[in-house]
C-alpha cells in the first residue's frame, strides 16, 4: 500500500497550519475555538484509521537498522567517499563507536517515534467503538512490538509505559525496564495481534496474522525460547499462504509483496526528499546510499557505495548457488560485460549489494533518496531457518528442521544436507548468512548465537552486544538511567 505514506502527510500537514496560523483577537472574540488534540480527536473510524497511519508511516524511517546491521557485521564494510564520510557508519564498521553518534541517535529516535505514536492510538484506544477497531488496534500493537523489537536489539533494556504516551519529565523518573520486561510487551502485543489480524491484509502492506506469528517466533528465538518459536514458527509453516519465490526475481520491483514476503516496508519514489530531512523520504534512503559510485551504464543508477560486501561474503556462496548473482554484485565482471564505468570508493572491495542497488526509475527529486525499493523485513525463507533453528538447537526434532532448511537449499539449486545435531546447526547458521545477506540481520545473528567476537574485528565481548544509549539520553535522564556495560 504505497498511499499510506501520502494520507498521515496529508493529515500533519493540516494539523500544523491549524496550528501555526496567527489569530487576532478580534477574531477569536467572534470565532468559536477549535483545535484538534487527543481529548477531541478519535471519534471516528477515520481517526483511528489515519491516526495508524502515522505509525506506519515512521517504519520508512528504519532503513538505517538495516544499513548498520550489516556494516556492523562481517558482511560489510562502511565504504562512502572517505574516512570522514558518515563518520557514524565508519565507527560502527570498526566498532569503536561511542554514546555520541549520529546514526545510533537515528535507531534511537525514530523507532522510539514509532512506540510513541502508537502509544497515541493506543491510549485512547476505547474512546470510540466501530465495527473493525479491534483489527486497527491490532496493527498498532503489531507496529509497537516491531519498534520495541528493534529497540531491545540494539539497547537491551529499554524504558516503557504501557498504552501510554511518553511525556516530559518521564526521563527522570521512568526507568529502563528488564529485557524480559519489554519481550513479555512484546510477546503480549503479538498474540494479541494474532487473534485479531487475517492472513490477507486489507490493503497491501499493512501487518497481517503471519506477520505477527513470524515476529513473536523471531522474539522467541532470541530469547533461546526454542519451544515456543518452534510451537509459533511451525504453525505458521503448516497453515500460513506462504511459499518460497523465484528468487532470481525476489528483489525486482515485480518481487515486491508476492507469495514470499510476510512483511515489507513499503516505500515510492513519487515524493521527493533532500538531505535536509533524511525522515522525511517516502523513498529508500539506503538503496541510494549503497550504489555505486559514480556509476554510468545500464539497469542501475548511481550512489554513495556504503555497505559494501566483503570478499569472504561473495566467496561463501559456491559456483552453483543461485543466489550468489542476484545478492552481490561483482562490479569488474559487471564493468567488463556491460562497458558501465564507476568510481572507486573508500574501503572497496569490489562488491556491491544487489538486492538493494539502485535502479533507473522515474523517482522524484534526489534520486539517491526517494528509490522505491521495498524492504523485505520478514521473508518466508526466514520463517523456514529460524523453525529449522529452533527445532535443531531445541533438541525438538532434527528432521523436520532438515525438511526446512532444504526448502531454502534446492530453491538455491544446492543438494539437501542429512546432518543432525551440533554439525546441522552449523549448517543452519551458514544457510542463514546466505540467504539474508544484505539484509541488515547478520550482526545480531551472531551476537544472540555468541559468535560475535569470533567473527567481528575489534567486537568486545561483554561490550559490544549492544550499542550505547545516545548520550543525550543518559544526561537527560539525570541519573535515572545507567549506560551500557563497556560505554
Amino acid at each position: 500500500m504505497k498511499r499510506y505514506n501520502n494520507i498521515f502527510n496529508k493529515m500533519l500537514l493540516l494539523l500544523l497550519l491549524a496550528f501555526s496560523f496567527g489569530c487576532t483577537e478580534d477574531y477569536l472574540d467572534e470565532t468559536e475555538e477549535y483545535t484538534i488534540d487527543s481529548e477531541n480527536y478519535f471519534n471516528s473510524e477515520e481517526d483511528y484509521y489515519n491516526a495508524m497511519i502515522g505509525v506506519y508511516d515512521i517504519l520508512q524511517s528504519t532503513y538505517v537498522n538495516v544499513l548498520l546491521g550489516e556494516i556492523a557485521s562481517d558482511n560489510t564494510l562502511s565504504g562512502g567517499e572517505s574516512a570522514n564520510d558518515v563518520i557514524g557508519f565508519q565507527q560502527v564498521d570498526e566498532m569503536t563507536h561511542t554514546p555520541v553518534n549520529d546514526n545510533l541517535d537515528d535507531v534511537w529516535d525514530w523507532n522510539f517515534a514509532g512506540v510513541q505514536r502508537a502509544n497515541y492510538v493506543l491510549e485512547f484506544q476505547d474512546k470510540t467503538d466501530f465495527e473493525g477497531r479491534e483489527m486497527i488496534i491490532a496493527e498498532v500493537r503489531f507496529l509497537r512490538a516491531y519498534f520495541t523489537f528493534e529497540l531491545v536489539k540494539w539497547f537491551g533494556p529499554i524504558p516503557i509505559k504501557g498504552d501510554e504516551r511518553f511525556v516530559l519529565g518521564d526521563e527522570n523518573s521512568v526507568p529502563r525496564a528488564s529485557t524480559e520486561e519489554v519481550y513479555a510487551q512484546i510477546e503480549s502485543d503479538l498474540q494479541f495481534a494474532i487473534e485479531n489480524l487475517n492472513y490477507t491484509a486489507p490493503e497491501t502492506g499493512r501487518a497481517t496474522k503471519g506477520a505477527a506469528m513470524a515476529l513473536l517466533g523471531k522474539a522467541h528465538l532470541y530469547q533461546e525460547e526454542f519451544d515456543e518459536a518452534a510451537n509459533v514458527l511451525t504453525d505458521l509453516i503448516e497453515n500460513g499462504p506462504y511459499a518460497l519465490a523465484d528468487f532470481d526475481t525476489l528483489f525486482l520491483q515485480e518481487g515486491e509483496n508476492n507469495e514470499e514476503s510476510v512483511f515489507e516496508v513499503q516505500y515510492t519514489g513519487e515524493e521527493g526528499a533532500g538531505f535536509d530531512c533524511l525522515p522525511c523520504s517516502e523513498g529508500n534512503v539506503a538503496v541510494g546510499f549503497q550504489g555505486i559510485r559514480n556509476y554510468s551504464g545500464p539497469v542501475f543508477e548511481p550512489g554513495f557505495s556504503f555497505n559494501v560486501p566483503t570478499q569472504e561474503a561473495y566467496d561463501m556462496f559456491t559456483e552453483d548457488d543461485i543466489r550468489r548473482e542476484p545478492s552481490i554484485l561483482d562490479i569488474e565482471a559487471w564493468a567488463a560485460e556491460t562497458g558501465a564505468t564507476y568510481a572507486e570508493g573508500y574501503k572497496h572491495t569490489g562488491y556491491f549489494n544487489r538486492k538493494y542497488l539502485p535502479r533507473e526509475n522515474d523517482n522524484v527529486g534526489d534520486a539517491n533518496l526517494t528509490q522505491p525499493n521495498n524492504y523485505r523485513s520478514i521473508r518466508y525463507a526466514d520463517v523456514l531457518l529460524m523453525a529449522a533453528e529452533a527445532l535443531n538447537r531445541g533438541g525438538i526434532d532434527d528432521s523436520e528442521a532438515r525438511t526446512y532448511l532444504n526448502e531454502v537449499r534446492e530453491r538455491a539449486g544446492l543438494d539437501g544436507v542429512d546432518a543432525a545435531g551440533n554439525a546441522l546447526t552449523e549448517i543452519i547458521y551458514e544457510e542463514r548468512r546466505k540467504e539474508l545477506v544484505g539484509e541488515g540481520h547478520r550482526f545480531f545473528d551472531l551476537v544472540r548465537t555468541g559468535r560475535a567476537a569470533d567473527n567481528i574485528e575489534g567486537f568486545t565481548a561483554g561490550k559490544n552486544e549492544l550499542f550505547p544509549i545516545p548520550l543525550e539520553e543518559i544526561e537527560f535522564s539525570q541519573g535515572n538511567w545507567e549506560q551500557n556495560p563497556g560505554y
